[in-house]
């Protein structure tokens, strides 16, 4: 998207605007990552051995490389689905192959998900293609690549960490 909209030197609001500069910069930010994110999806993947995934599946994805063995309900909470789509997400996943369900060793009622191997290497190779994709767009520029992680893992975290226990009743599309 080239025009007006995602400027990033103005810091003064547009002529008849109420809200501040600032506001309306985060608008912004929160525009191009849903473009970006909406573009790396519609691109798909290049590599045949890549397995694509719906994002609720990429979430719960990315949650089990940092925690291979989890419950789910640790799984929900940390992706925010509900637990009645989880289990839709989970069986997916298992048909896919990337991940596998274990009765809990303790008392054998609970379940636990497990990363497969598969699971692993598929989010690796798409991780890849999602860096290339996103270097060749940046014209392989790494001038403010540090400050963009760190300013974005610090709106991720505070997302997060301010997360509504519930869904509300309008959520976002």
């Amino acid at each position: 998207m080239h025009d007006e909209t995602h400027q990033t030197g103005s810091t003064t609001a547009p002529a008849g605007s109420t809200a501040p500069a600032d506001d309306r910069r985060w608008a912004d930010l929160a525009d191009l990552v849903l473009i970006i994110s909406r573009e790396i999806q519609f691109r798909g993947y290049t590599d045949e051995q890549a397995i694509p995934l719906s994002p609720s599946e990429g979430m719960v994805m990315r949650h089990l490389q940092h925690d291979p063995t989890a419950m789910p309900s640790h799984i929900a909470a940390a992706t925010g689905l509900q637990r009645t789509n989880l289990s839709a997400v989970l069986r997916g996943l298992e048909q896919k192959g990337l991940v596998e369900r274990h009765a809990s060793p303790g008392d054998g009622r609970g379940v636990t998900v497990h990363l497969t191997e598969l699971g692993r290497a598929n989010y690796t190779l798409v991780r890849r293609e999602w860096a290339t994709a996103v270097s060749a767009a940046a014209g392989h520029d790494t001038g403010n690549l540090a400050a963009a992680l760190a300013l974005l893992t610090t709106v991720e975290n505070g997302l997060t960490a301010t997360r509504p226990q519930t869904r509300g009743t309008r959520p976002a599309r």
